[in-house]
């Protein structure tokens, strides 16, 4: 399949590294299924579970009935995600990935094997998909060949957040880093916009000023921001963003009263689960 691209999301990549973390200790790789969707030109991976396996010198053993029962459990779940592939915690492909593949290749459509260097030898995770060509003479197949496909890694919002917050850790002295409130969030969101909007004024008053060139490109995307946003009076604006914060305020407060209820009658029955006993 000529021109295939084979999209990622962080997700995978995080059980990838998980399993490897908590492989059994002569384990030289895990390997998993992958799950997804199948578009044209394109295989979309959103989710994986670890798969059992034993590789020997001479012999490789897969616990197929636990890989069906274990997608038999996620199509309960999110019936839309199906079988594209599978995966494997090493940069390298062996003999037995040949026979691996060959019991995907039963499961899913021409698979996606995708492999992910764990080990860090090149001082990064480097992450590559490959899809089974047949090789052999005319009529006549003597084995299969693995062709490289070109990766993507995207991401939904929620992802991103996830991500964001691994950054954020890797400065903090105690390597975590805690959730921010809705509010929080609003105002360090106000405040890149605030930075992002000097930059363009600071941008702007240069080009006047001409201390930097004009570009026609530039100005153009401008413009087209500029009557992108809805002309509104500030009194209306200012007022609008005040209803909204507002309706977030109690939210918050709403969310807070109930997780406390809760709590409290959760305590309560065990106070009176442990009175019943004595």
């Amino acid at each position: 399949m000529a021109g295939l691209v084979c999209r990622v999301h962080p997700v995978v990549l995080f059980s990838i590294v998980d399993a490897y973390e908590r492989r059994q200790e002569d384990a030289h790789r895990v390997i998993g299924t992958l799950l997804g969707t199948c578009e044209k030109g394109a295989v979309e991976v959103s989710n994986c579970f670890t798969v059992p396996h034993n590789e020997s010198e001479d012999e490789v053993a897969v616990d197929i009935e636990y890989a069906r029962n274990m997608y038999d459990l996620h199509r309960k779940v999110n019936s839309s995600e199906v079988i594209v592939g599978w995966f494997s915690s090493s940069g390298e492909i062996s003999e037995y990935s040949v026979l691996i593949h060959e019991y995907y290749a039963r499961e899913a459509k021409n698979p996606v094997h995708i492999t992910v260097d764990t080990s860090l030898m090149t001082g990064k995770m480097g992450v590559k998909a490959f899809i089974s060509t047949p090789m052999g003479v005319a009529n006549k197949s003597t084995g299969i060949m693995f062709t490289p496909v070109n990766v993507e890694i995207i991401k939904y919002e929620t992802e991103q957040v996830a991500i964001n917050l691994i950054r954020e850790s890797q400065l903090s002295s105690k390597r975590s880093v805690s959730m921010v409130t809705d509010l929080q969030q609003v105002d360090i969101l106000c405040g890149r916009l605030q930075s992002m909007l000097a930059i363009v004024q600071q941008y702007v008053e240069d080009v006047l000023d001409g201390k930097i060139a004009p570009d026609n490109s530039t100005g153009r995307f401008l413009m087209e921001l500029i009557h992108s946003v809805p002309m509104i009076d500030p009194d209306e604006f200012s007022a609008m963003l005040n209803a909204n914060i507002k309706d977030l305020l109690m939210v918050t407060y709403l969310s807070n009263l109930t997780r406390a209820q809760l709590a409290l009658n959760e305590r309560l029955t065990m106070f009176i689960a442990m009175g019943a006993k004595e």
